[in-house]
């Protein structure tokens, strides 16, 4: 079988389906994604890439969130689907 590939939710391409398994957050930010569903085990897809690559668009539990470099860089998940 093959090893999981690892990628960061920052190097997601659209159509990705990466299922979180960390995130290297503290404080505020982490309580407010983990409140909106971004939490170890959900499926996140990749819906859309601004055209600099900030923000990130997700959809994670029905919903759709954008997310900054800053913060998509610290969630790491398994490449499940690659939109390619």
């Amino acid at each position: 079988m093959d090893k999981p590939k690892i990628i960061k939710l920052v190097n997601g391409e659209k159509g990705n389906l990466i299922k979180i398994t960390s995130i290297h957050l503290d404080g505020v930010m982490r309580r407010r994604l983990l409140d909106l569903g971004f939490v170890a085990g959900a499926f996140v897809e990749v819906i859309r890439k601004s055209p600099l690559g900030d923000p990130i668009a997700f959809r994670v539990s029905q919903t759709t969130i954008a997310l900054r470099k800053e913060e998509s860089s610290k969630i790491e998940g398994e490449l499940i689907i690659d939109g390619k």
